[in-house]
């Protein structure tokens, strides 16, 4: 593209400011969801968005995030360059516009960009409003620009501070301590799960992020590239790695089907669960929609096609589903939509009508050709699918067994369930607690008004090595699908979860501070992530936080929840102080764990929420799947943060 036709495609003309930003500092939670951790890391990811729309549309390769040593953030791309020119309705300068009003962008002049991600113009400004300082500068026209800002108010007009060839916007921004009251601190390891996700769903663009906070063995900062030649199909590797493959390759399409840029990756394993991610415009879809209806409609008929015109289903005796063609599946599906329009409860559910159709025929097509030219793959993956339908024939009776009274409890509840005497779910919670005897203590020392107790008998089952009917058949999975009050979804469905009768809106995992209990916890979580995601995503999951210390002197009593606070109260103390380890919940007594664990105004809940649905899915399967070296390699790396005992 010339020079002079890359300036009339973007300029300030391109730049359309929608309304006005007052309500952004006001209302932080309805621009970014939340004001805590995952508000917070929104901020990176939403400038990091101006740069990948930027690589999207064709002028832009490569990208730096770097979280410097004070927790701001500085990231830089290669692109054209925000418009610095004057724009006529405001008469500013468009970058002005960009980053001070609300629904100001590129994004929103079809000229400029086809397609776009984040959060559809609210982006930038949103930042700068939500920021104690934010410094734009931009290479662009032969010239280095520049402008500050404070709470997302100008401190100067946009000046020329230099001359440069190169283009590019570099944004430096400090997130707002009076907003972000609950830390400013950044994850390296949750921004670099997001830029590795970025660099697999537009191949070919690096992605570096430096974290000038912390430095290796050789002195160097801690820093990571990332960047895909294949895309999808290297995502799909890199998320499976840690399950045995059914068949060895990837089937990977990419084209463009009625208009839509359709991109799907996906592969066969040996396992029982089904994990599909999406994404529109790199934004991920974890509640579904259009897309993925027609992934799932493409799939089954053309495998079902395939197999009927095979023979290979003369002799079952089941009718095939839906679900049996996914068991041991995972797919990514990724789509560009000029226009998305988003559905569900937090907007990430796509409702596009159009993009089923284009996406459904893409992976016809796909799966058209891929089966007829590889027919020994084709023959494993309809034989999984046969006994897979077996397996669900064999889970609907077990699932009816959970929906069925127990006629040894009371009132259809299991036996082992003290319940609370409050009626409204809203007000209660259910602790699963580790074993009999922390149980009998958590029955004695909680508030029977609104604390239920279910004790759990040893190691529930890991769900993530165990085929549905299994699920179905363990007694203490039935247990907490009773207590709870939920209903398992339909055969055409199977994990979907009704929570219309949830009856606490606190689920709270109670185990060990121990190996043991961090294992107990882990499979816990396992089986709701993959059978009880909604609850999670609800924000019902709750991780209880037992301390690991008493320290006694004299009359004085305190307890400490790791080894920083045990030394600073030991310090308080003048030293001397006699410490108790706590290796369970068995070593305190009713009133202690009441006070330390259970009372609501003392006690440290830590609230269970998936940052990274596909990180999160990959690590559960590696945590808990039958691949030994992976699991090996995590916990090596991760030592630092277990708590193990000698």
């Amino acid at each position: 593209m010339s020079e002079e036709a890359n300036k009339k495609q973007y300029s300030a003309d391109s730049i359309q400011a929608l309304e006005g930003m007052e309500h952004v500092r006001m209302r932080p939670s309805m621009y970014i969801g939340d004001v805590g951790v995952r508000g917070l890391h929104h901020l990176v990811y939403e400038v990091v968005d101006n740069s990948i729309d930027e690589a999207m549309a064709g002028h832009c390769d490569k990208i730096d995030v770097i979280i410097n040593e004070d927790n701001s953030i500085t990231t830089q791309d290669n692109g054209r360059g925000i418009p610095v020119d004057l724009h006529k309705k405001e008469g500013v300068s468009a970058l002005e516009v960009v980053m001070t009003k609300i629904g100001a962008g590129g994004k929103f002049d079809k000229d400029s960009y086809k397609v776009s991600g984040g959060l559809h113009g609210v982006g930038v400004s949103c930042v700068n409003a939500l920021s104690s300082k934010l410094k734009a500068t931009v290479y662009r026209d032969g010239k280095i620009w520049e402008q500050e800002y404070e709470r997302g108010k100008t401190l100067y007009p946009v000046k020329s501070v230099g001359e440069s060839k190169e283009t590019g916007t570099i944004v430096t921004f400090v997130p707002d301590d009076t907003i972000f009251t609950q830390t400013t601190e950044y994850s390296y390891e949750t921004l670099s799960n997001r830029m590795r996700e970025l660099a697999y769903l537009n191949k070919g663009v690096t992605i570096t992020l430096t974290d000038k906070r912390n430095k290796d063995e050789k002195g160097e900062y801690i820093a990571e590239t990332f960047y895909s030649e294949e895309g999808l199909k290297e995502f799909i590797k890199f998320l499976d790695g840690t399950r045995e493959p059914l068949i060895q390759n990837v089937i990977s399409m990419e084209g463009e089907k009625n208009g839509i840029p359709v991109e799907v990756a996906m592969v066969y394993n040996t396992g029982y669960t089904e994990n599909l991610h999406s994404y529109v415009n790199n934004i991920n879809t974890h509640e579904g929609g259009t897309h993925l209806s027609g992934f799932r409609r493409g799939l089954t008929s053309t495998l079902k096609k395939y197999a009927d015109n095979s023979g290979m289903l003369d002799k079952v005796k089941f009718e095939i589903s839906g679900d049996d063609f996914r068991e041991g599946l995972t797919a990514i599906v990724s789509v560009k939509v000029a226009e998305p329009q988003f559905e569900g409860q937090t907007k990430t559910k796509l409702g596009n009508r159009e993009v089923t159709s284009a996406v459904s025929q893409a992976v016809s097509e796909m799966l058209t050709d891929y089966l007829e030219e590889n027919p020994d793959d084709a023959k494993q993956i309809v034989e999984k699918v046969k006994l897979a339908a077996q397996a669900r024939h064999a889970a609907a009776k077990a699932r009816e067994m959970v929906q069925r009274k127990n006629p040894m409890s009371v009132g259809g509840l299991p036996g082992k369930l003290s319940d609370c005497s409050e009626q409204d779910p809203t007000k209660c919670e259910v602790f699963l607690v580790e074993g009999d005897s922390a149980g009998g203590t958590a029955k004695q020392g909680r508030d029977r008004n609104f604390q239920a107790i279910l004790p759990l008998r040893g190691k529930i089952l890991n769900v993530e090595k165990a085929m549905q009917h299994k699920v179905f058949e363990n007694e203490e999975i039935k247990n907490i699908y009773t207590a709870l009050g939920v209903t398992i979804g339909t055969e055409e469905d199977s994990k979907a979860l009704n929570l219309d009768k949830l009856r606490y809106h606190k689920v709270v995992i109670m185990c060990d501070a121990d190996v043991d209990g961090s294992h107990i916890e882990t499979l816990i979580l396992t089986f709701f992530f993959r059978y009880m995601r909604e609850l999670i995503e609800g924000g019902h999951v709750y991780i209880a936080t037992p301390p690991l210390y008493l320290l006694k002197k004299g009359s004085k009593k305190r307890y400490a929840w790791n080894d920083k606070e045990r030394d600073a109260i030991n310090a308080e103390m003048n030293g001397g102080a006699s410490i108790q380890r706590y290796k369970g919940l068995g070593e305190m007594n009713a009133e202690q764990l009441w006070d330390t664990t259970m009372n609501p105004d003392f006690r440290k809940l830590r609230q269970v929420q998936i940052d990274n649905a596909t990180e999160s899915d990959r690590i559960f399967s590696m945590l808990m799947g039958d691949e030994v070296p992976p699991r090996r390699e995590f916990i090596e790396k991760n030592a630092v943060y277990a708590n193990i005992d000698a």
